[in-house]
């Protein structure tokens, strides 16, 4: 398979994950599992997976990048899942759906600040395009509602977008040193660290025994692979690609929800699902375009 074409399979796989996660998650909370009492399982369960591999496939990490790892721990793990759930948790995963559109221009802008790369229209166009494709999926669902009662969740829906924006800005300088098995062992384990006195007490109050099968299935689904798989996916994409194409593939996930939706016969295709497939892949063929030499904005 072609090293360019592998990082694209990569975050096309963590993005189905993710689509399929919106209502996932939303079938765990708050029923059965509290939004910080989830966050503390999947970080738990992710930190397992993760150092069980480390161990076998060992690599040293210099001390002053501990710090950079501390800072994706909290941006990428702890701030990221504690304010998107709990944001979920407090709002409708269509509305969730749409402000995460709003994550692509965050990584541009904090491409541009950090890494100093420019802000090309080529890029610009993409995401537009991509925002386009997006919205359109998701306004003509009809079962979006910005209102007062979601406010709240709106909002921390948001400053989940950008925290996981920074995330995979300043990720960059770790994934072009080290494996990404190594970077995401040690992020994590900085992630737990924060996590654990936000989410011990509610983890403390899940009833085990009123799993059911289904509910058991959802939550593994939720540990395993929007966790584990999703950022080792993403991980690996951030490696070889640029953190604005990264982010790009997030115009995906309605996209995939809506595929998924017509296999299954409870959604069909209609001109509006074909056009906003054309925008969405546009965009991210535009963004994902080796630089030429372009004006900056």
């Amino acid at each position: 398979m072609s090293n360019n074409l592998k990082p694209h399979l990569a975050l096309f796989g963590a993005n189905l994950i993710y689509g399929a996660n919106y209502s996932i998650a939303k079938d765990l909370m708050p029923n059965f599992i509290q939004p910080f009492g989830l966050v503390l399982s999947r970080v738990i369960g992710a930190v397992v997976l993760f150092w069980i591999i480390y161990v076998f496939s060992y690599e040293k990490v210099a001390k002053k990048d501990f710090l950079l790892l501390g800072l994706c721990g909290l941006f990428g793990v702890a701030a990221n899942q504690l304010m998107f759930l709990y944001g979920l948790d407090n709002t409708t995963p269509i509305n969730a759906g749409i402000i995460m559109v709003s994550n692509p221009i965050m990584v541009l802008i904090a491409s541009a600040i950090i890494l100093k790369n420019n802000i090309t229209l080529t890029k610009v166009s993409g995401i537009a395009l991509g925002i386009i494709g997006a919205l359109l999926l998701l306004l003509f669902k009809g079962d979006f509602s910005f209102g007062s009662e979601n406010l709240k969740g709106d909002i921390f829906i948001f400053l989940n977008a950008m925290s996981y924006g920074i995330y995979l800005v300043i990720a960059v300088p770790l994934m072009r040193k080290y494996k990404p098995i190594t970077v995401m062992s040690w992020v994590f384990a900085f992630g737990l660290i924060m996590v654990f006195p936000f989410g011990f007490n509610e983890f403390k109050q899940i009833e085990w025994s009123t799993f059911t099968p289904t509910i058991w299935w959802e939550f593994l689904f939720v540990v395993i692979s929007t966790t584990f798989l999703a950022y080792l996916f993403n991980i690996y994409g951030l490696k070889r690609l640029s953190p604005s194409v990264v982010s790009t593939y997030i115009y995906l996930q309605p996209l995939l929800a809506t595929l998924i939706a017509i296999w299954a016969g409870k959604d069909s295709l209609d001109m509006i699902k074909i056009s906003a497939a054309l925008f969405i892949f546009t965009g991210v063929y535009l963004v994902s375009k080796s630089p030429k030499k372009e004006s900056k904005l």
